[in-house]
């Protein structure tokens, strides 16, 4: 289908509108408009999606997508028809690159698909989960409800990333500027020393020739280093992207020292949390497994999720298909057994979730506060290094020399 621009006039209000919809050609567009009420003043072809600035500088945020989702739903809890809500929420609507996804999927659904299957066709913008409850609250007649679950969903998924990705700043940062301490040191103070003691005949010592290599190399055959680590992030990044480098990537994640469990609680918190929500929308137990096993975002806990469906599927509790698997904590199967016995599962999951994400905050601030010590414990072995390197043997000649 082709995207077109255009500009109406509302015969119910006599407002001008400008807009764009879906539609196979100009006159199929102005067929659609004139079925919604609209007198077509003009209509135009779009072509492209716009700058290459404009997508990176337009990119899509969580908080947008949140903000959009409460709209939609508070609009559509008031009573306003489905594409009504879907207007005022495109217009309200600051950024420009969802504001051209909205669009598309106002021309969907006033073309008469439903808001799930609209919502399917921008998957880079609407993940499995938010389509999977949407589609719930439509069958269910709780659109508005499951929207409100989607928002939430969101704000807790963001937020605990947003610690975790906080408390690494700081230690980036400080590592940042000892590499870059370190340059300074390299190309400008070692050269001189290293001037020094070839003008009065004497051996470098041996830290101090290593440091003077590594300088000669580095201002010297600069253009092999940034070939040899090109090539080696070309290979590596290209590694990564197929599927014994992905696997590698997420078995590495959960199997760190330190970062590893911290992990697994996060995937843990991300898979009951997820469940919860999906079962509280109507969704069934093998559509929330099929779905958690996608967002959870790591193939190692995708599969252990997989073949726990494939056992539900069998005729198994999930409590029990979950036990067999050893990457999944213990905590969630118990909770899920109570909740398969009072018949609660997705209350039983909330608060498997709760307990992970109450225990992540724990731990992220316990590492927060440990790596400042041990940040200051690598800046002194540095430290002692130049000083090792460069000021020691320069105290050294001075004395050989009054000597």
């Amino acid at each position: 289908m082709k995207k077109f621009t255009y500009e109406a006039r509302d015969r119910a209000t006599n407002k001008l509108v400008k807009a764009s919809l879906q539609a196979e050609s100009e006159s199929a567009a102005a067929q659609l408009l004139v079925k919604q009420g609209f007198v077509p003043l003009s209509i135009k072809e779009q072509i492209g999606d716009g700058s290459l600035f404009a997508r990176i500088t337009g990119r899509i945020t969580t908080k947008d997508k949140v903000v959009f989702t409460r709209q939609l739903a508070t609009l559509i809890g008031a009573g306003l028809p489905l594409s009504q809500s879907l207007h005022t929420t495109m217009e309200q609507t600051q950024n420009k690159q969802l504001q051209s996804v909205l669009q598309e999927i106002v021309g969907d659904v006033e073309g008469g698909k439903s808001l799930s299957i609209s919502f399917a066709k921008h998957p880079q913008v609407f993940d499995g989960v938010f389509i999977s409850l949407v589609s719930a609250g439509e069958l269910s007649g709780t659109l508005d409800e499951s929207l409100q679950r989607v928002a939430n969903q969101q704000e807790k998924d963001a937020a605990t990333m947003s610690k975790i990705k906080g408390a690494l700043t700081y230690p980036i940062i400080v590592l940042v500027v000892i590499g870059a301490v370190l340059a300074f040191m390299l190309f400008t103070v070692v050269p001189q020393v290293e001037k020094l003691y070839k003008d009065l005949h004497k051996q470098l010592p041996f830290l101090t020739q290593i440091m003077v290599t590594a300088a000669d190399i580095l201002v010297h055959w600069w253009w092999i280093v940034i070939i040899v680590v090109g090539v080696a992030v070309y290979f590596i990044s290209q590694f990564l992207k197929t599927e014994s480098g992905i696997r590698f990537k997420d078995e590495f994640k959960i199997r760190v020292p330190i970062f590893g469990k911290m992990l697994r609680k996060l995937y843990m918190a991300r898979f009951t949390r997820t469940g919860q929500t999906l079962l509280a929308t109507g969704v069934s137990m093998l559509d929330m497994l099929k779905v958690t096993s996608t967002a959870v975002n790591n193939t190692v806990i995708s599969k252990s999720i997989d073949r726990a469906a494939d056992k539900v599927k069998g005729g198994k509790a999930l409590s029990v298909a979950l036990e067999a698997e050893p990457i999944i904590m213990s905590l969630v199967p118990q909770m899920i057994k109570i909740g398969e016995q009072s018949g609660r599962i997705d209350e039983m999951l909330g608060k498997v979730a709760q307990v992970y994400e109450d225990e992540l905050d724990e731990q992220i601030r316990t590492i927060s506060t440990a790596i400042e010590p041990i940040l200051m414990v690598v800046l002194a072995i540095v430290a002692g290094g130049m000083v090792g390197a460069i000021l020691l043997p320069i105290y050294g000649l001075v004395n050989g020399i009054n000597v």
